[in-house]
């Protein structure tokens, strides 16, 4: 009677010592195997897999053609079989063998790639194309693959970009006359489906830090009629920049960091900016709590914050700050924490200039509204990039504000 746990474990020292070039005993471990069970399927898999190393894909195909009808249901033989069958030229009997993989494990990696690398072997690129997709995107991004995957992983990339390219060429071809006759149409949803589909542009999803609040759209940057309110501040943005200037001649001890987490709380994509007046602020309100003497001191740009539709909620809003960055600064990739606020900004002209990006838009610094729980940060925690590039110094005016019921009521 077979030990079939003598059996396994023998295999595996088989494969373990040949994997760390111990060659001796891979084959001192199989031959015992061999000796005590030579028909068993990982006995013959074992034996077809040496084969194959040695480029004998007739003898290895000869030995896995038993093994599986003994074991049809192990992933392993078939692939290996399928491999044999690449080396003997039998496209569809290959086809045919990694279809067997498949249906016993949909998502394993090597039959995924093997069968999109045989459709480019039969002239078949687009289905090739979309194996290749297939198999890419079920990588974890960051994962470490082994040395021996990275030749196929990067075939599969070439030829996923080479079919989005020629795809592209395509439908552009096609678009052409409709892109003439609705030249005024808002076209933004549509290029960003496009962009999608050919894979130059990520699909971002909001990852707020704290609160998810669902089924709010995901929008990036909102359209500016969505805030007529807008227009009763920028008629005041002499005088706030006026308030904001006669501040700012007090020097930095009129700023307080914007970061400021306390010592123990992990922070590293803050150490930079960590307690750091580099990136200095002004509160007016925080966190629903005024700041009396700041108010007092920027009368005008009360006043002219009388239109905004403050979010009142006791100890979460409203917010309103002047934020003065420094020269040559970067703010990293960072995402808001409750996705139901929306982050305004009214850039205070004369003072600076800065490029916004959220996801794969990029605007100058102007006024406007943006999900700042959008992002895809650092570690997966965000899904859109927020990133500030400042020159020389600039300085705006943010508040945060509650989405409005406008936008809310397109989820």
């Amino acid at each position: 009677m077979i030990d079939e746990r003598r059996i396994r474990q023998l295999i595996d020292s088989a494969a373990q010592s040949s994997a760390s070039g111990r060659g001796q005993d891979a084959e001192q471990f199989l031959r015992q195997a061999e000796a005590e069970a030579p028909w068993h399927p990982l006995v013959l898999n074992e034996a077809a897999r040496r084969m194959l190393l040695a480029d004998n894909p007739a003898g290895a195909c000869e030995l896995l053609e038993q093994a599986v009808k003994s074991a049809p249901t192990q992933p392993s033989l078939w692939l290996n079989l399928a491999a044999s069958l690449r080396g003997l030229k039998r496209p569809a009997d290959e086809l045919a063998a990694l279809d067997k993989v498949l249906a016993i494990e949909p998502r394993n990696l090597r039959a995924l790639l093997q069968k999109a690398s045989l459709h480019e072997l039969l002239g078949k690129p687009r289905a090739a194309a979309a194996g290749y997709r297939n198999a890419l995107q079920m990588i974890p991004a960051g994962a470490e693959m082994p040395p021996a995957m990275r030749p196929v992983l990067e075939q599969a990339e070439r030829a996923v970009a080479t079919n989005n390219r020629e795809l592209e060429t395509f439908l552009e071809e096609r678009l052409r006359d409709l892109r003439v006759r609705y030249a005024d149409a808002p076209l933004n949803r549509f290029e960003r489906c496009l962009a999608t589909l050919l894979q130059k542009q990520p699909i971002y999803r909001q990852r707020p830090s704290f609160m998810h609040f669902p089924q709010l759209p995901a929008i990036e940057f909102y359209e500016r009629k969505e805030f007529p309110w807008l227009d009763s501040i920028e008629a005041a943005s002499d005088a706030i920049r006026a308030e904001l200037l006669d501040v700012l001649a007090d020097g930095p001890r009129m700023l307080e960091p914007y970061v400021a987490h306390p010592q123990g709380v992990p922070s590293e994509r803050w150490r930079d900016l960590n307690h750091s007046r580099r990136w200095g602020v002004y509160f007016l309100w925080k966190e629903g709590v005024p700041y009396q003497d700041h108010l007092a001191r920027c009368p005008r740009t009360v006043a002219a914050l009388e239109a905004w539709p403050r979010w009142d909620v006791p100890n979460c809003g409203a917010t309103a700050v002047f934020s003065i960055l420094d020269a040559k600064t970067r703010i990293p990739l960072s995402t808001g924490s409750v996705r139901l606020q929306a982050d305004c900004v009214f850039a205070i002209r004369g003072i600076g200039s800065c490029k916004l990006k959220l996801g794969v838009e990029k605007r100058d610094a102007d006024n406007f509204a943006y999900a700042m729980a959008l992002g895809p940060g650092v570690a997966s925690h965000a899904d859109f990039k927020c990133l500030l590039e400042p020159m020389p110094r600039l300085a705006w005016l943010d508040g945060w504000i509650a989405r409005p019921k406008a936008i809310e009521s397109r989820a």
